[in-house]
């Protein structure tokens, strides 16, 4: 295969496909979602089947637990799936929103209407459930896009994608809305994110070197998602009950996901009290905890793992916590602020102006007080169905969702004003 014959062939293709989409309308794409879920949950056994060989050559190949976890297809999550395509229908169509109309003194009224991007690459390691979500919220938003889908994850992907296909084409809508490429070759990456004539923006999802390496090489605009180097910092003032609620719950409920804990921060006047509390809790569900000189001299237990420098800078995506004892808010602040990943942290305490404070002075792209890390999606945040959860700070901070994905132009409504 000529990869870049292959590729270019799929951007044409897309650009092409991106302008027919621009001009649908909300009936016809509501029309696809539906289809789609309704093609991925009758085709149940075929995506369960096709995820299970990629779940046998992951495991011969020695990918990491986590990769796995992050792989594997079951039930519920197919179901999920097709629910999340389905509540993308239900959402309030962006496109074509005007707002924010002004007259000037000239006569002139001006506003904004929402448009879409146009053309989005999407690289994407182990989570096949990604294809789905980013075919809804592409679609819904009116743009075409382009998937990049890891090797790991290749049979699943293309039997979601020819779900994807028969909606696009029920609905009326060009099969090559959404394209899957087809090819493991590292090299389609290479020029996937090097082709602007046909690729507005690329949304990387995966490790930091895939993040890297797109940041440093592409010519397209990219939309970072970088790793998840979680916080919750319990305060002298939290409510026990509360904090141990939300700290179990943001390292257990799933270890894998990118707005998992991976370090707990405790107030130096709570952690005697607290922290031999926490242990046995995170030792029941196989959590390997590695603390600070402070945190060693209050649990004096085997298990106990001394941390390093590079814990504090670690997103482990596996049954690890690293725990610091600190002095005060501002030292939790100055904690995360230089070792987090600026994805999200949470603060636990019933002290109001400590709250505000962390919320203004944490530099993260959600920052909540007495709730869990896991909240931090684009589902539980009523977005439907994410793209991803950017660390950038331009265009799109957070879950990424509909609104995500557009981009907005001005308009000029006259009556043959000239100007002077």
């Amino acid at each position: 295969m000529d990869i870049q014959e292959y590729m270019r062939g799929i951007g044409e293709a897309a650009r092409a496909a991106s302008r027919e989409l621009a001009r649908a309308d909300t009936n016809r794409k509501n029309q696809a979602l539906h289809a789609i879920a309704d093609a991925i949950e009758r085709e149940r056994k075929s995506l369960l089947d096709a995820n299970a060989d990629d779940v046998t050559a992951a495991l011969a190949e020695g990918l990491a637990p986590a990769m796995v976890d992050r792989l594997t297809l079951n039930d519920k999550i197919i179901s999920s799936m097709a629910e999340g395509l389905r509540q993308i229908a239900a959402l309030p169509d962006p496109i074509g929103e005007m707002t924010d109309f002004a007259y000037r003194p000239s006569g002139i009224q001006v506003g904004k209407m929402r448009v879409p991007l146009g053309v989005i690459g999407i690289i994407y390691e182990a989570r096949p459930n990604v294809t789905a979500d980013a075919a809804g919220l592409c679609l819904k938003s009116g743009n075409a896009t382009i998937l990049r889908g890891g090797s790991e994850a290749i049979r699943s992907n293309r039997a979601i994608a020819a779900c994807v296909r028969e909606g696009l084409t029920k609905a009326g809508l060009p099969a090559t809305a959404v394209q899957v490429v087809d090819t493991t070759d590292r090299a389609a990456v290479g020029q996937l994110i090097t082709m602007p004539e046909y690729v507005d923006v690329i949304v990387p999802r995966g490790g930091k070197g895939l993040i890297e390496r797109i940041s440093r090489e592409a010519r397209v605009p990219v939309i970072k998602h970088l790793d998840g180097n979680c916080h919750v910092y319990i305060d002298d003032t939290a409510n026990p009950e509360k904090a141990i609620r939300v700290a179990v719950n943001a390292k257990t409920q799933r270890f894998a996901p990118c707005n998992t804990m991976e370090t707990l921060l405790v107030h130096e006047a709570f952690a005697a009290y607290l922290l031999p509390k926490l242990a046995p809790m995170y030792w029941e569900k196989g959590v390997e905890l590695r603390g600070c000189p402070r945190t060693l001299a209050i649990l004096v237990d085997e298990r106990m793992k001394a941390a390093t420098e590079e814990d504090w800078f670690t997103e482990y995506a596996a049954p690890i916590l690293a725990i610091k004892v600190v002095k005060d808010l501002d030292h939790a602040v100055e904690h995360i602020n230089h070792y987090g990943s600026h994805h999200t942290d949470s603060i636990i305490t019933e002290d109001y102006s400590r709250a505000r404070r962390f919320l203004r002075e944490v530099d993260s792209s959600s920052v909540m007080v007495n709730a869990s890390t896991r909240f931090a999606d684009g589902f539980e945040y009523g977005l439907g169905a994410e793209i991803g959860i950017s660390t950038d700070k331009i265009h799109a901070r957070g879950p990424v969702g509909l609104e995500g994905l557009t981009s907005q132009k001005w308009l000029v409504f006259g009556d043959g004003q000239i100007r002077e």
